[in-house]
């Protein structure tokens, strides 16, 4: 199966953000859930089936114009799941965001079901004075079962400049390899964009870590036994305003 979903937001009149294209497919299906004609327009992507199956190409594209502020999230959590095939899943993005505009990516963890082979791959293009929010959790199998195998790769850029380019390859055996995970079941990351970015040196709290990319751009990463033990470890050095309301 192949889906394929785009939202563009732009500024309207008195600063209010408008979804000038919101289109998608199964299971990449987008319903606007904040209130319309505010300064920032909330969005949920809602899984219209099951996926991403081996073999299915998913692809979500995101473009923020000028003066606008989407907050993009998922009802639940994203289960790959293997095909009847060995052929593995992809789910590619894509975002730009233009100076002034702000993008908030908060995703639910994305869980990899036993036997899955799954790509992700984030492309995400943000303009001097653009504003980023941008989550990717990843969780090793569901309840009592081994994970599958798992691909994250994001390639970040800012003001035309490269700041992250991050890939995390995981297959049952790495998963609790002192090496990689060192058990845990749940790794994850934030990277944020703008002015309101923590500033100072690296920081390493616990199973976290803080470290400035250079310029108003930070990532946070964090591995941990389960999701809230991860969003804790996040949220200890990264301000929790910049999650939940990022106008």
């Amino acid at each position: 199966m192949k889906a394929h979903t785009r939202i563009v937001a732009t500024a309207g009149a008195g600063g209010a953000t408008v979804l000038a294209e919101l289109r998608g497919e199964a299971p990449l299906l987008p319903r606007v859930t904040g209130a319309r004609g505010g300064p920032v327009a909330t969005v949920h992507l809602v899984g219209g089936a099951a996926g991403p199956l081996g073999g299915d190409e998913l692809f979500l594209d995101l473009e923020v114009g000028p003066g606008a502020c989407l907050v993009l999230r998922t009802v639940a959590a994203t289960v790959a799941l293997p095909g009847r095939d060995s052929e593995p899943s992809t789910t590619t993005v894509r975002a730009s965001v233009a100076a002034g505009g702000r993008l908030a990516f908060l995703p639910e963890p994305m869980v990899a079901a036993a036997g899955c082979h799954h790509r992700q791959l984030s492309t995400v293009e943000v303009a001097e004075g653009g504003h980023l929010v941008w989550r990717e959790e990843l969780v090793g199998g569901r309840h009592g079962e081994r994970p599958g195998r798992v691909r994250q790769e994001i390639r970040l850029r800012y003001a035309g400049a490269p700041v992250l380019a991050q890939d995390l390859v995981l297959t049952p055996d790495q998963w609790a390899s002192p090496a990689v995970l060192g058990g845990d079941r749940t790794v994850g990351s934030i990277v944020v964009i703008g002015p309101g970015a923590p500033p100072g040196p690296t920081m390493v709290v616990g199973n976290a870590v803080r470290m400035p990319l250079g310029g108003p751009v930070v990532l946070c990463s964090a591995v941990a036994a389960d999701i809230p033990a991860l969003r804790h470890g996040l949220d200890t050095l990264m301000p929790r305003g910049w999650l939940t309301d990022p106008a």
